[in-house]
């Protein structure tokens, strides 16, 4: 079953963020599929990380690397305040139009 982890988090420094979002999507050795970075339009300063993996599986394991982990210790000091994880179960996924 499909699994996405959606991240919410706040940063003042998203530029910096971002970088280090790029050296991470350059040394990324998991199985994240897809990535989206978005920023609340009614609450800037407010982001969303959408990542989409095969399964629940695949997302743990891509979260107990240590290279994830480095760079998700990394991030985080860039965040303001704690960041929130959901994690869902795909159930249906629908392409329209």
């Amino acid at each position: 079953m499909a699994f996405v982890q959606i991240i919410q988090f706040r940063s003042s420094k998203f530029d910096e963020m971002r970088k280090v979002g790029d050296e991470w999507a350059a040394a990324d050795p998991s199985g994240t599929q897809r990535v989206l970075m978005c920023e609340d339009r009614d609450n800037p300063g407010q982001y969303f990380n959408i990542a989409y993996f095969e399964s629940y599986e695949a997302a743990m394991e891509h979260s107990n690397n240590p290279v994830t982990q480095e760079f998700a210790g990394r991030m985080a000091a860039l965040g303001d305040g704690a960041p929130t994880f959901f994690n869902l179960d795909v159930v249906e996924d629908r392409q329209l139009g």
